[in-house]
């Protein structure tokens, strides 16, 4: 499958790396970067399997434009997945929202994405594209105008609430992750440990659902796979301790993927 991610800004290319990086490892067949065109090199020399392609900006790292060559490019694609990294300026966050009101393929939405999002959540429910939301209980806090601590407290209540609300997959993250369905389902994971809980972590975990998503299967069931997946993974690279890097985790993803298909 071909997985496009649109993410990166000066001085947060990392996550557009770790995600894109963990999409290869999902097992995606072809993954497409395209980042502020000031972050293009810095990106081109850390991917060496991704193509990296640039987008029109305003000022260095602000998106001036690009919708409609993210909308092109994901309209040949599989899944698209928007946020990490990809910044809060007020030209970046207009280009979010004009994405996310005209894609059709499948869109994976984390990180400042959904920070586009904070005020316009009527958004999600007017896309046409099936969708996967994967906040942090910070983010969905944002969106709902609640604190995270209240968030991480009714963490099951609000995923399934929400999922069902605005007809999407709603990945909570945290201790532990739980993922609510459209149809009000709610589902807990029961891999990953406490040296997961560092940065980039969920940049990882986005690259995994789209990468997954892109292999012939819903995104429900590669939000659920992917947690799973994900948790698994950090499980095979800390062995227990902390100091765990979250690009180890991708690195573990074809072992813990083997585990599962082979049942043990």
């Amino acid at each position: 499958g071909r997985v496009v991610i649109t993410a990166g800004s000066p001085g947060f290319t990392g996550a557009a790396a770790l995600c894109s990086e963990a999409a290869v490892k999902a097992g995606a067949g072809l993954v497409s970067l395209l980042t502020p065109l000031c972050s293009r090199e810095v990106l081109a020399v850390k991917l060496t399997e991704i193509m990296v392609e640039g987008l029109i900006e305003r000022m260095p790292g602000a998106l001036g434009g690009g919708a409609t060559a993210v909308l092109d490019k994901a309209g040949r694609a599989d899944v698209l997945a928007i946020g990490p990294g990809l910044g809060t300026s007020g030209s970046t966050v207009e280009v979010i929202r004009e994405i996310l009101q005209s894609v059709e393929v499948p869109v994976i939405i984390d990180a400042d994405a959904l920070t586009a999002l904070q005020g316009h959540v009527g958004i999600l429910n007017t896309m046409r594209a099936p969708k996967v939301l994967t906040p942090h209980p910070g983010e969905l806090g944002r969106l709902l105008d609640l604190e995270a601590a209240e968030v991480d407290a009714r963490r099951l209540e609000l995923a399934g609430k929400y999922a069902a609300e605005w007809d999407a997959v709603l990945v909570l993250k945290g201790a532990p992750t739980v993922i609510g369905c459209p149809d009000g389902n709610v589902y807990i994971n029961t891999t990953g440990n406490s040296a997961m809980a560092t940065g980039g972590s969920g940049d990882v975990l986005t690259g995994i659902i789209a990468g997954l998503a892109a292999q012939g299967i819903s995104v429900q069931e590669a939000a659920l796979a992917g947690v799973y997946m994900h948790g698994l993974a950090g499980d095979l690279a800390s062995k227990g301790i902390i100091g765990m890097a979250a690009g180890e985790i991708s690195q573990y993803l074809p072992q813990a993927r083997r585990i599962i298909e082979q049942g043990e």
